[in-house]
């Protein structure tokens, strides 16, 4: 059982490897800490560690995060703050050293411990992963960084874990739970998901974004209790918001249904419940935890071959013509011997008519070409493409001369039994500690019982109906999943609710998002948050590295479905939210301003208070 202990504070200073260099600063100047963690790894950052060991073995580590400690370690110690992160990536061994030796050489007193036995390419013949890789990293849990705290380190670098863990292992040796303690486990795991992707949690990449001055939001924090619940908060005068709906928002990223599958315990999405506390400050609690699957998830990486892109650009007049032109005569110039195995086309019509500027006259037509033999991608292709210059369509010219192609990666992802994993902590005094897997699983991906099946809210009453973009009424988060593409939505209150779970149907989906249309499609509710949960299954082709798409990681797709247009009542959108910010449903319907002249009260005088608008 958990120890009865006062609540322990951390914060976030990194959701990816390039995040904001100051915010370990901000975050350690900015008020009290308990607890500094940092996100350094994702799918991509894995593959580009792994080019990063094959020039140089010493590498594979993020090193900006080595630099924010050359400014920021002695801050840390004078502070008290521990800090804990993933920045070892595939080479958390180095990385202890060199920090080890940064310490050493200010005259620095800091423990530095690490945790190891996620890289499995050593082993890859052993456990069935395919050949060929560049990296095969099992997402291990919490526990590793929790025993080396426990031991005392001040500093603990770690390679791939989940980066909920980052969260889950302070409050694992803070609070001394044990993997029977699945409740208070899957409330620190929520909460690591919402800090893991840093300002995404106060206002960035939010949907809403024109309520809140997130012009340099502030980074989250987590002040957690001993039952699994937490507050989620930021520093005093940072830029942002925490909000139901911000918090709202990042739980929806990059999950699929209401269990939530970890290394060290499955946590209930559909339990989480969420209240406005106070300003910046929104509550976590009800999380109830289940049982582990036996497995843990493996991230593979390998090379997929290589791909180059031209960009054409279709100025004025007869666009789709000049388009196709543009295909016949290439697919003219390449022979068959030379003709990379795929090519793909995708004209953007950003081309306005009448446009007052030649680039805003402009349309983008994009040739995507991958290869095995990086020949085929390479300068052939590029010499094809410009020899068109004086025999194409008027106006012919491209973005930027051909570049000679490049390698593109691959990530897959499989599944190992967890006993076949050596999770190990290697503490300050270089011990090295076995941490054995969690002593009780449950099989993944069990269908819920019929008692646990979501229930679909009351219909909203029939009521007349307005076409006009869904993002009036609805926020949207979306993100990758190797190949796949998660897309939540949710509702700001209770009717809009009422009104989404019924008409966001995956057959509405795949019309709003034709993209959609043959692929799997997957919806999961979450009453709790007002929400739905899509998963789009291929959307994403090999994943971000592969450059499938023109948004390789769907970080916009959200956006796109929120600008898309549903027949939405009257009521949702009759708001004064909604009125204030978009003028035009006003200047269409006067009589709104007749009944609900509040909505003008606390608003200056503009010509839409005029008499003729009104009328």
């Amino acid at each position: 059982m958990a120890r009865a202990r006062a609540g322990l504070r951390i914060g976030n200073a990194s959701g990816f490897y390039g995040d904001r260099f100051a915010a370990v600063r901000e975050m350690l100047t900015g008020g009290p800490l308990d607890v500094l963690t940092g996100d350094y790894l994702a799918e991509l950052t894995m593959l580009i560690l792994a080019r990063d060991r094959l020039k140089d073995p010493s590498l594979g580590y993020a090193r900006t995060f080595l630099r924010q400690m050359e400014e920021c370690l002695g801050l840390a110690r004078e502070r008290g703050v521990r800090i804990v992160v993933n920045a070892g990536g595939l080479n958390p061994a180095r990385l202890a050293g060199e920090l080890r030796k940064l310490a050493q050489r200010h005259g620095i007193a800091a423990a530095v411990a690490h945790v190891e036995g996620d890289d499995l390419l050593p082993r890859s013949t052993e456990l069935g992963l395919p050949d060929g890789l560049l990296a095969a990293n099992a997402y291990l849990g919490a526990f590793g960084i929790a025993a080396c705290l426990a031991e005392g380190a001040d500093i603990v670098v770690t390679g791939r874990v989940t980066d909920a863990a980052l969260v889950a292992g302070p409050a694992i040796a803070h609070f001394g739970w044990t993997p029977a303690d699945l409740d208070a486990l899957a409330g620190a795991v929520v909460a690591g998901h919402v800090l893991e992707c840093g300002a995404q949690a106060t206002g960035g990449n939010y949907a809403f974004f024109r309520e809140h001055d997130v012009t340099r939001p502030g980074f989250p924090i987590a002040e957690l209790h001993a039952d699994g619940s937490s507050v989620i908060t930021k520093h005093p005068d940072t830029g942002g918001a925490v909000t139901t709906g911000t918090v709202t928002a990042q739980l929806l990223y990059e999950t699929s249904g209401e269990r939530y599958l970890g290394p060290d315990v499955t946590a209930r999405l559909d339990s989480v419940r969420l209240t406005q506390e106070g300003p910046d400050r929104v509550r976590i609690d009800g999380v109830r935890g289940e049982a582990p699957p036996p497995t843990l998830k493996v991230g593979l990486n390998r090379l997929g071959g290589h791909r180059n892109e031209v960009v054409f650009v279709l100025t004025g007049l007869d666009i789709e013509a000049k388009a196709a032109l543009v295909q016949r005569q290439l697919a003219d110039a390449l022979p068959p011997g030379q003709r990379p195995a795929e090519l793909r086309w995708t004209l953007a019509r950003t081309d306005h008519p009448d446009a007052a500027t030649e680039e805003t006259a402009s349309a983008l037509l994009r040739l995507t070409a991958r290869d095995p033999d990086p020949a085929k991608v390479g300068r052939g292709l590029g010499k094809a493409a410009v020899e068109l210059g004086l025999a194409g369509y008027p106006g012919f010219h491209l973005t930027a001369p051909p570049g000679p192609g490049a390698p593109y990666g691959v990530f897959t992802a499989a599944h190992v039994d967890a006993k076949a994993v050596e999770h190990t902590a290697v503490l300050p005094d270089g011990r090295r500690l076995s941490i054995p897997p969690v002593p009780v699983t449950a099989q993944p991906a069990q269908p819920p019982r019929p008692e646990e099946t979501p229930r679909l809210p009351e219909v909203l009453p029939r009521t007349p109906t307005r076409r006009a973009p869904l993002g009036l009424v609805a926020g949207a988060r979306s993100g990758d999943k190797g190949g796949d593409a998660n897309l939540g939505v949710w509702a700001r209150d209770e009717d809009g609710w009422r009104w989404l779970a019924h008409t966001l149907t995956i057959d509405l989906l795949r019309e709003l998002l034709p993209e959609t249309a043959d692929l799997p499609v997957t919806r999961h509710l979450l009453p709790n948050l007002c929400a739905v949960n899509f998963v789009i299954t291929g959307l994403l082709g090999e994943g971000v590295a592969a450059q499938h798409r023109f948004d390789p990681q769907a970080k916009a797709l959200g956006e796109w479905l929120r600008s898309r247009h549903v027949d939405i009542p009257e009521i949702l959108l009759d708001r004064p939210e909604i009125l204030l910010d978009r003028p035009e449903i006003l200047l269409d319907r006067p009589e709104i301003l007749l009944d609900r002249p509040e909505i003008l009260l606390d608003r200056p005088a503009t010509p839409l208070d005029s008499p003729e608008a009104q009328l």
